[in-house]
């Protein structure tokens, strides 16, 4: 196809619209960005809709391309440059359809419920560790677009691979928690509490709903009080609080630990 160099053409503004929620909304696209996010979408078996590159990044990995077969549009480096949301893109976008990613129905068996959290670099992160943990859903009760560039970029691509459902408000996650309460779930409320049980104390091999806050507030009162268990990551009281990204880490894997020494001792 022929090279685009002008930043004026319509591609530019139609991908650009993909930085905000409303593009992503009204398009039905997401936009990611890099070479791993690529590979990954290659893992994942994931076609792209459009695949935008420039001469160098094909020169260094087109080989990936004709791997995949995938569309490709060659665009010069200020054309990438004006679609990407990163200051130093490295020569390569992708439009995806949203429609493509598995969607969360409400019945995994290990599920992350997230209250409000709002930044992109510790979501991505969080999301990371749920699939090394093999979380089967995650919900989101508001807070920041799971599917947002930077999330995408800082999940390093697990945001393509768990089943997500995003609420618009906190609160909404109650019927969802009372549901999962009735179907026999644990719901598991990690707070700052030396009354409250450590972590590791848990029979995480049970269903659970892992519950955790928003980055400055912490778990909303009113779901916290759903939870029929609450566990405490003890550390020094130099710091008042962990990072909930950090956090989550010992929680999520804890659950992975246990299921090794079950299978070792039997």
């Amino acid at each position: 196809m022929e090279l685009i160099t002008s930043r004026r053409n319509p591609l530019v503004a139609r991908l650009r619209a993909l930085h905000q929620p409303k593009g992503r909304r009204e398009q039905g696209l997401l936009l990611l960005e890099g070479t791993h996010l690529l590979q990954e979408l290659i893992r994942l078996g994931l076609r792209p809709q459009q695949l935008l590159a420039t001469p160098a990044w094909l020169e260094r990995h087109g080989g990936l391309i004709d791997q995949a077969g995938w569309p490709l549009q060659p665009v010069g480096e200020e054309v990438l440059a004006a679609v990407a949301t990163t200051d130093s893109p490295d020569g390569v976008v992708a439009t995806l359809q949203r429609a493509l990613l598995p969607q969360a129905g409400g019945r995994g068996r290990f599920v992350l419920a997230l209250d409000q959290l709002q930044d992109p670099g510790n979501l991505g992160t969080l999301l990371r560790t749920a699939l090394a943990a093999g979380v089967d859903e995650v919900w989101l009760g508001g807070g920041a677009d799971p599917l947002q560039p930077k999330v995408l970029r800082a999940s390093a691509g697990a945001a393509l691979a768990l089943p997500l459902l995003r609420l618009p408000e906190r609160l909404d996650l109650q019927p969802l928690l009372e549901q999962a309460a009735a179907a026999g779930r644990q719901l598991v409320a990690t707070l700052v509490d030396p009354a409250a049980q450590p972590y590791w104390q848990l029979d995480w091999s049970q269903p659970t709903v892992l519950l955790l806050g928003n980055e400055g507030a912490g778990l909303h009162g009113d779901l916290a009080a759903m939870a029929s268990h609450r566990v405490t990551i003890p550390h020094s009281a130099a710091v008042e609080s962990l990072n909930v990204a950090v956090a989550a880490a010992p929680l999520l894997l804890e659950r992975w630990r246990q299921g090794l020494n079950a299978a070792a001792g039997a």
